[in-house]
């Protein structure tokens, strides 16, 4: 009898163990706790003013620092000529020219556009700690960088494609034949 009690015990005290380890490993922290405290943007705004302009999807990226799935949003394989903005403040992050496909299921770039991105330490992941990409501007949550992309930089910014709008590069008038036409 004296075995069984401590078997159940050992048992009864993995399993707390196990469901603790989980429960860390899968917490979600909001943005607000995630930030550094005093932390300023040029664009800040009420939680309920973000509510308002963003799509639950996106609000639920950018400002409860969430991930979409992977392979889930069309960007992951969207190859046009355009620059991806900040979903949140319109703030041009990335351009096409340094998108890639690293196969994760997320849009993935080389490199950001010059002053457009904050990072910080994100050690939301228990046992992991990860370099968080935020718009330099509004503070919102883009995805993360990794150092296991391509030269030049051999890093890969990883977005979430619902945290950012993607903005078609518009012909060059001076290539439209229509426009040499109307000069002539």
């Amino acid at each position: 009898m004296r075995d069984t009690t401590r078997r159940q015990f050992i048992a009864l005290s993995s399993g707390i163990a196990t469901a603790g380890s989980a429960a860390l490993l899968l917490r979600h922290v909001p943005a607000a706790a995630a930030d550094k405290p005093g932390k300023k943007f040029e664009i800040e705004r009420t939680p309920d003013e973000w509510r308002k302009l963003l799509t639950p999807a996106q609000y639920y990226i950018l400002r409860d620092h969430g991930t979409e799935r992977a392979f889930s949003h069309p960007y992951d394989k969207l190859y046009e000529a355009g620059v991806y903005n900040c979903a949140g403040c319109d703030l041009p992050l990335y351009s096409s020219t340094t998108k890639y496909d690293s196969r994760t299921g997320w849009p993935s770039f080389w490199k950001p556009l010059d002053n457009a991105i904050g990072t910080r330490e994100d050690r939301t992941l228990w046992l992991m700690v990860r370099t968080e990409v935020h718009c330099r501007r509004c503070g919102g949550h883009l995805g993360h960088v990794f150092d296991d992309g391509p030269p030049p930089t051999r890093l890969r910014y990883c977005m979430n494609g619902a945290a950012m709008k993607f903005v078609p590069t518009r012909a060059d008038a001076s290539q439209d034949p229509k426009s040499a036409e109307k000069k002539l």
